[in-house]
């Protein structure tokens, strides 16, 4: 197996264990191009849920200091689109990085 595609493969995998660190060390530290691009390619899939989480960070605080003893459907709403964003960012993680291992 080569160790470009285990790299890159890695890449994607690491929503699961170094966030958005591992893709950006083997941006910087990487010299092939294809594993360069994968990095990304996965650092921006795993940046991805950072804006609806911010949104829902800020719609609970909203809520809390305007309706201290309510939830409100927009925190709920909000809680559900983030919950799956996260679930399809995985899942299209899992997938990508199971292609670049597989792919000859």
């Amino acid at each position: 197996m080569e160790t470009r595609k285990v790299l890159s493969s890695l890449c994607y995998f690491s929503i699961f264990f170094a966030g958005f660190l591992f893709p950006l060390i083997v941006y910087f530290v990487s010299g092939d191009e294809v594993t360069k691009a994968h990095a990304k390619k996965s650092l921006l899939s795993h940046l991805i849920p950072l804006i609806p989480t911010a949104l829902m960070v800020f719609t609970i605080l909203n809520d809390i200091f305007t309706m201290p003893d309510k939830i409100s459907v927009t925190t709920i709403i909000s809680l559900v689109l983030l919950l799956l964003t996260w679930c399809i960012v995985v899942v299209w993680n899992i997938i990508k990085g199971v292609k670049v291992l597989i792919s000859e």
